[in-house]
């Protein structure tokens, strides 16, 4: 299992049980290190860490990969996206997986691992 750091710039800073090590006498706050975080797709122990992230940073990476200078258009050709319901596996029913078109409201149904295949796009045509 690999631990990694909590990317907040002031996470060493919060008050906290779990922050505190060293032995007895030379205690020191330190910046949580664990295997997974449920925050920032998984690179911040919490809401806090990662406002402070984005106050610090946020502007130089928003410059950096590409500040948006005009609005996007949801258009029938760009509005699918994937989703699925849920069904209850207690009742012996699968979850159903498609894609949704939030323009036209059409649904084409996918197998679970389409669903799951970051890479796999629709072909609309």
């Amino acid at each position: 299992m690999t631990l990694k750091f909590c990317q907040g710039p002031k996470c060493h800073t919060y008050q906290t049980q779990d922050r505190i090590k060293g032995p007895k006498g030379n205690k020191t706050n330190q910046t949580r290190r664990r295997s997974s975080f449920y925050y920032g797709d998984d690179n911040f122990c919490s809401m806090n860490c990662y406002n402070d992230w984005f106050k610090e940073f946020g502007n130089q990476a928003i410059n950096h990969f590409g500040r948006i200078t005009q609005a996007k258009i949801l258009t029938e050709e760009n509005g699918w996206t994937k989703r699925f319901d849920y069904r209850s596996y207690h009742q012996g029913e699968e979850d159903i997986y498609y894609y949704y078109n939030h323009m036209t409201e059409e649904r084409r149904e996918l197998t679970k691992e389409q669903y799951e295949d970051r890479n796999y796009t629709l072909n609309t045509i």
